[in-house]
């Protein structure tokens, strides 16, 4: 099973983040340019949140709030769970199960930000494997 050190290793595209001080128009803009359904809040180099889908959907339009004028810091959430590259893709879907987060940060031992792990990066990560197993199988039994 990979961890996520060789999962992060392969992506090409750039992090989807934003600033506490961003408005939450702006991050749903940000989220919309890169298809993802979080982003990572982050002042300077530093992890102070994770901006959801979620988020939006209970802190601004449950609660009648206008994503114009709210800043991203109001809803964010704060306590951040992560995780390090060494974590295996096992681990992270327990974690993520458990806790019922579709979005994991995934910090170097450094506490710089490595990147940012989703449920479906992990099925379609699980997936592959799966069919990689099953082909392995077919030929030795085929042989």
């Amino acid at each position: 099973m990979k961890t996520l050190k060789q999962l992060l290793a392969s992506r090409t595209r750039p992090l989807a983040v934003v600033t506490p001080k961003d408005t939450v128009f702006h991050a749903l803009t940000v989220m919309a340019q890169h298809d993802v359904g979080a982003l990572l809040v982050l002042e300077g180099e530093q992890l102070v949140g994770i901006f959801s889908e979620r988020d939006y959907a209970r802190k601004i339009i449950l609660q009648g709030k206008s994503s114009k004028e709210t800043l991203v810091r109001e809803i964010m959430s704060d306590r951040v769970a992560y995780v390090t590259p060494g974590t295996t893709l096992d681990e992270c879907m327990a974690l993520m199960t458990e806790k019922r987060f579709r979005h994991l940060p995934v910090l170097s031992e450094d506490g710089s930000v490595a990147g940012m792990i989703s449920i479906g990066d992990l099925v379609k990560e699980t997936i592959s494997d799966q069919k990689f197993l099953i082909d392995q199988l077919e030929r030795y039994i085929a042989g």
